[in-house]
């Protein structure tokens, strides 16, 4: 269990994918340009099996935007994506009606 303390240092965030492709290293993984709010950001995520690029772009997910920066086999994801997983399926988290991305979930 965490504290409401804890889970307030959570900045989750409406994104929208502008852009994906495939990671140059990486077999599962996708390289994603997304927007939160004004801002641009790169994200890596292993969502390839579970999605095409063309189900993705424009999609409005969930993210966490405090996240510090890594480096994922040689790309820089500013953030993480939020998703469902079960024995065979991945689900992204979205959004239900269209809102601006940027938008604060809490």
């Amino acid at each position: 269990m965490i504290s409401i303390d804890d889970f307030g240092k959570l900045d989750l965030r409406v994104a929208e994918i502008l852009e994906v492709k495939d990671h140059p290293n990486a077999d599962r993984l996708y390289t994603m340009k997304i927007k939160i709010g004004s801002e641009e950001r790169s994200l890596v995520a292993g969502i390839k099996k579970h999605y095409t690029k063309e189900e993705l772009i424009g999609k409005k997910i969930i993210v966490i935007a405090n996240l510090e920066p890594a480096e994922l086999r040689g790309v820089l994801s500013e953030g993480m994506l939020l998703a469902a997983s079960d024995k065979d399926n991945v689900v992204l988290a979205t959004v239900d009606k269209d809102i601006e991305s940027g938008a604060k979930l809490g």
